[in-house]
């Protein structure tokens, strides 16, 4: 053997482990956070049949229901259709900037907040990038992701948690529209009006030609699975009918959608299901919790969304209070305030720093002024109403 040969080292297998473990925390840091309480929480309330009655299936099926229906709208390029159609041609810097904040705006209002950002935000760059305009990025996407946090609350399917409080409290549409209504039509003016920081210019944009719907066939075929979801959603339809159209209809038009599902917010929603349920057993834990409640429950929820998002939150706390109408304002105005505070805010700040040029402490240093001031306006309005 030759000695001047160097041998390979020989690879540490628990090194391999944990490169995986490390990358999936890094990508599922709400799901990780939401196993760990929930086998923590098992330690206490050792698993049992009752685990079953903890978890509300029917959320779980609307949810993924509306992700696959989404998800096939997305990839056939009806958002992108749609935002070309507005954006093309010859406009006012501030009419562009009030058309990018409000897309999101009013999408997340259907197709969820992250999914409208998800969309919208590598749209924003991309017209930012052909125009010119990239001193106006961390602007831009701030404003379009405090948008899609504030849209998404005016219906029952702009946001998971108002799906779970919808289901979870039995809400009617009356009562439901009638708490968050008023809170997004004074969003919208906000939004629009914070365009005027910008300096008035016209600029012209160009988009290229593929931008736009792929096959008007399926694009159909998922908005009428779309409009069968909110039968459900509304209880017209039951949820189990709903989840046998919907499965039935991906396996005939796209089986591979399946695999673009976001598996990991529903398992987050088990966690938490397991975890708050556990939680309500503890009759301590519950006593402290519905003390909490009892007092502020407006600001309770809020102050929890800023520490575990907007979305455990309201898994959590909801088994603790009767008072709907402060959880579902206090988890939908908490989406605003910490980057965490909701997982669409996340989506932004990890698209704005693929960018080119990227400064994280600038662009965290203006959300933070931003959030921070909408939070404090906001809640001070809903704790004046109710």
């Amino acid at each position: 053997m030759n000695r001047n040969t160097a041998s390979a080292p020989a690879e540490n297998p628990r090194r391999g482990l944990r490169l995986p473990l490390r990358s999936f925390i890094k990508k599922e840091p709400v799901l990780t956070v939401s196993a760990v309480c929930a086998l923590i929480s098992m330690l206490f309330v050792p698993p049992s049949a009752a685990y079953i009655s903890y978890i509300d299936f029917r959320v779980l099926a609307l949810l993924f229901c509306l992700m696959a229906v989404v998800a096939g709208l997305q990839r056939h390029g009806l958002f992108s259709w749609l935002a070309a159609r507005l954006l093309t041609g010859s406009m006012h810097r501030r009419k562009l900037f009030a058309l990018l904040i409000l897309l999101p705006f009013f999408t997340s209002m259907l197709v969820t907040n992250d999914v409208a950002l998800i969309t919208f935000v590598p749209f924003a760059v991309l017209i930012l990038n052909l125009t010119g305009e990239t001193r106006y990025m961390i602007f831009v996407i701030v404003m379009q992701t405090v948008a899609a946090n504030l849209g998404s609350m005016a219906t029952p399917v702009g946001n998971p948690q108002n799906l779970y409080l919808y289901s979870a409290f039995g809400l009617s549409a009356g009562e439901f529209f009638g708490t968050v209504l008023p809170f997004a039509a004074l969003a919208l003016p906000l939004l629009t009006g914070s365009v005027l920081f910008c300096r008035q210019e016209k600029l012209t944009v160009s988009l290229p030609e593929n931008t736009g719907i792929d096959r008007m066939q399926p694009v159909i075929v998922y908005a009428v699975l779309f409009g069968i979801c909110l039968l459900s959603v509304f209880r017209v339809l039951h949820y189990a009918v709903l989840l046998g159209i919907v499965c039935t209809a991906l396996f005939i038009e796209d089986r591979s959608l399946y695999r673009t599902m976001d598996y990991g917010l529903l398992l987050t929603f088990v966690c938490f299901f397991i975890f708050a349920g556990n939680l309500g057993a503890m009759e301590s834990v519950h006593a402290f919790l519905q003390k909490m409640l009892a007092g502020r429950p407006l600001l309770t929820s809020a102050l929890a969304s800023q520490i575990i998002s907007n979305v455990p939150a309201a898994v959590l706390l909801s088994g603790f209070t009767d008072n709907w109408r402060a959880l579902l304002l206090g988890t939908d105005l908490g989406g605003l305030g910490t980057p965490i505070a909701s997982l669409a805010s996340l989506i932004s700040f990890r698209l704005y720093m693929k960018t080119e040029g990227a400064d994280g402490g600038k662009y965290l240093g203006f959300f933070t002024l931003v959030n921070a001031a909408g939070l404090i306006l906001f809640l001070v309005l809903a704790l004046f109403l109710f």
